[in-house]
């Protein structure tokens, strides 16, 4: 990388998030960031998502696949004194120039002391974007996994859905499929269809909250064949996960707890506030309780679906040491909470 030098005042890097794309959906401080800024860096794209705030700014337009380019030229402008927007779609931590941009500030030997100042300002991802189109498929854990093999190996991103499917998260796909990679997204159909039913429902939103907004329903054994592309986040259910009312919802495990019908009343062997009776505590004790009845490391292994070897170092553990990890106290108060 060529040495980029720097001018009596240093200026400003600021790594915005623009949200989904359309300006109400962006954040104060986001739009404060590109009035401020002397200079707009971003992918052609985004820079069309926010073309009437650009009045009067240098505006530095880039292709799909120059991200690094796009931190450079961030870099060179901030040495020579000017506060520079580099925008991304959805927030920039997520999948966006701010990571790139560290690598690039790394190796030019930045550091937070340097006189460049480094901000990042956070915006809604497309998968926060798109789950608020559907419903509420992210109520319980989820994860997000990018289908994109230009520059992680295809094997990597193979066990990554594997191991999602079999844990049986919410996962968003991100870069799903493109004009030359069509066969990421069957592949990872193939790959979750080893642990998920046929039926689990799967939403493809395209571009959430833009001009061309699409949004299909579909389930896990039709998903390959719906209109994906490199604009589409696709949303996939878990075992518990609903498409009722046209809403895609994944309950948050009320149910187990509070009989829903009686008012929200508690379940016989329950108790507000507290872990359920199948939460770690009890699971402990059933597991003990298996073990000594005769059931062998390997069938409780099995059977929970855990690793053997954390079964075994968990029945030679002394139950109290558990329970000491967690006071109640504490406990009942974050439980409360959630």
């Amino acid at each position: 990388m060529n040495e980029i030098t720097t001018s009596s005042m240093a200026g400003k890097i600021m790594l915005v998030g623009i949200g989904p794309g359309s300006v109400e959906h962006m954040t104060l401080r986001a739009r404060a960031a590109i009035a401020e800024a002397d200079v707009v860096i971003g992918y052609v794209t985004y820079i069309k998502l926010v073309a009437d705030l650009l009045e009067g700014k240098e505006v530095v337009r880039k292709g799909m696949t120059e991200e690094l380019d796009r931190a450079v030229s961030a870099l060179k402008q901030a040495r020579l004194g000017k506060k520079v927007a580099l925008i991304s779609s959805g927030d920039a931590g997520v999948y966006g120039m701010a990571g790139p941009t560290y690598e690039v500030l790394f190796q030019a030997g930045w550091t937070p002391d340097d006189a460049v100042a480094v901000e990042i300002v956070p915006g809604a991802s497309a998968i926060n974007a798109c789950a608020s189109r559907v419903g509420a498929p992210l109520t319980h854990d989820f994860c997000s996994i990018s289908l994109s093999d230009l520059l992680t190996p295809w094997p990597t991103i193979a066990r990554r859905l594997d191991a999602a499917a079999a844990a049986d998260f919410v996962v968003a796909l991100y870069n799903p499929k493109s004009g030359r990679r069509t066969r990421q997204i069957v592949e990872a159909q193939r790959l979750f269809l080893r642990h998920r039913r046929a039926d689990t429902p799967v939403a493809v939103v395209k571009s959430a909250y833009r001009r061309r907004e699409r949004i299909e329903f579909t389930t896990l054994d039709r998903m390959s064949e719906c209109d994906i592309g490199m604009l589409t986040t696709v949303l996939i259910g878990n075992s518990n996960t609903v498409i009722q009312h046209g809403l895609m919802v994944t309950p948050r495990g009320y149910a187990n707890k509070y009989d829903l019908a009686e008012g929200g009343s508690t379940r016989a062997g329950e108790r507000a506030g507290r872990s359920l009776s199948t939460g770690l505590l009890g699971w402990l004790e059933n597991l003990r309780a298996d073990h000594a009845a005769g059931m062998t490391f390997e069938a409780l292994a099995a059977e929970h679906r855990l690793p053997l070897d954390y079964i075994r170092v968990t029945l030679t553990e002394p139950l109290e040491a558990a329970a000491a990890d967690a006071p109640e106290e504490a406990q009942t108060q974050v439980e409360s909470e959630v």
